[in-house]
């Protein structure tokens, strides 16, 4: 082999670097963990370490399933110039096929939640077990236990299915170089977008949007997937920006390739996610039927208010000014700063799904919103705001668990698709 054949292989593999990210990321994650029960058990209590790991484990969820969106989107519109950003996707959505281990304390804490004899609420779900009737028929078998856990293994095994199987081929056309792996991808990649769609709308109803069981949005669903897409668009650029700093894919990801991920950033991550916000809060607003509007109101109580216009301001406005042009999305240091800024957003966002929560005992002696609105300003923690070590800690180990599995996979392979029948098209790859 000769030296520029050398070097063109190398560039492409992860190498030695593999194992030395995976151990620094395993550890992390093993430790954030472990820091996290420990908190849990010696004082914090296992309800608020459930409502960290859960924020936690649908941050982490929404990246993979952004990432299997990606790929899944590549194959359905037969791109060409994003060949090379794929196995970056492909790797990241493969972690689909392990991530159901990480579930397993939030379907341990949906059987531990209910409504105890005195009215008051403990762990995710006040439909688990209740003491009083509050849901109408139409919930009664959909929100119980057995019916949800049973949908949450569907949920799982679709999505593992999903992204083996786009790995697995991509993967195997490294090696034999038959497009009938493309050909297959692409004849799959139709069913597997619907599966995909009907998957992780009723996975964002069942596990966060639940949470608050009076309440419901149609829209709900989409929001969770415009976010899936922030998170995951700014993660590939902030994988690709990374692996070019440790001298990998130098010359195979160009400028052209960093503006168009910056294009799909901007138009999913900014201005869907705020087109689906803004829908979903005019029509809640609009129509003012209260079993609706106290989810918003909830989050304009007290420290929550802030939180909803930094979302405002700090999802939406700065970075849509800030990246609309495409000079700053050809800047590297730029786009992978804005990437950044939109990731740390985006777990913002995911917490402000989670966290908030007037308690059901609050409720039931308050007279009116303003009641509860003025004891919240008295107390914030009353509505659930307030940070708490935990959800640094639980953040710290899934992401690290998710990192861990990312560059295992990612050291086993080529970091981009090398036999791929368009690979020459992305690599010729020019914007007009």
């Amino acid at each position: 082999m000769s030296a520029h054949a050398q070097t063109i292989a190398s560039n492409r593999r992860l190498g030695d670097l593999a194992p030395r990210l995976f151990g620094v990321a395993a550890a992390i994650g093993v430790i954030g963990l472990l820091v996290s029960v420990i908190i849990a058990f010696t004082g914090a209590g296992w309800d608020r370490f459930l409502r960290s790991y859960l924020t936690a484990f649908m941050f982490v969820l929404s990246i993979c399933l952004g990432g299997l969106f990606f790929t899944i989107l590549h194959h359905c519109v037969r791109a060409g110039w994003s060949v090379v950003l794929r196995r970056i996707a492909e790797t990241i959505a493969a972690n689909l096929m392990w991530i159901w281990v990480l579930f397993i304390p939030i379907a341990i804490g949906m059987f531990n939640s209910g409504i105890d004899e005195h009215g008051v609420r403990h762990g995710l779900y006040d439909w688990v077990n209740p003491h009083f009737e509050h849901l109408s028929d139409k919930y009664n078998f959909w929100l119980t236990p057995g019916p949800w856990l049973v949908r949450a293994i569907i949920y799982m095994a679709v999505w593992a299915f999903l992204s083996w199987f786009f790995f697995s081929h991509s993967t195997a056309q490294d090696k034999d170089g038959d497009v009938r792996h493309s050909l297959r991808m692409e004849t799959f990649c139709y069913p597997a977008a619907i599966l995909y769609a009907i998957t992780q709308s009723f996975a964002a109803m069942d596990w966060v949007m639940s949470m608050e069981s009076q309440w419901f949005s149609t829209m709900f669903v989409v929001y969770y997937f415009a976010a899936s897409c922030c998170g995951y668009f700014a993660v590939q650029i902030l994988t690709i920006f990374f692996l070019q700093r440790r001298g990998r894919l130098t010359s195979e990801i160009t400028l052209e390739h960093y503006q168009d991920a910056g294009k799909l950033l901007f138009a999913f991550g900014i201005v869907f996610w705020a087109y689906i916000g803004f829908s979903q809060y005019m029509l809640i607003w609009y129509a003012g039927i209260p079993e609706e509007t106290g989810w918003y109101l909830t989050r304009q109580m007290s420290g929550w208010f802030w939180v909803s216009l930094a979302l405002l301001f700090g999802h939406f406005a700065a970075p849509f000014v800030g990246i609309i042009s495409k000079h700053p999305k050809r800047m590297k240091h730029i786009i992978a700063l804005a990437a950044g800024w939109m990731l740390l957003l985006h777990f913002i966002d995911v917490y402000w799904l989670v966290m908030p929560q007037v308690p059901d005992e609050q409720i039931a002696t308050a007279t009116s919103y303003a009641q509860i609105g003025r004891e919240a300003a008295e107390d914030p923690s009353m509505v659930g705001y307030g940070w708490h070590l935990l959800d640094i800690t639980c953040l710290v180990g899934l992401v690290g668990l998710l990192a861990a599995g990312t560059f295992r996979r990612l050291g086993s392979v080529a970091l981009i698709p090398e036999q791929d029948p368009r690979l020459h098209e992305s690599l010729a790859f020019e914007n007009i």
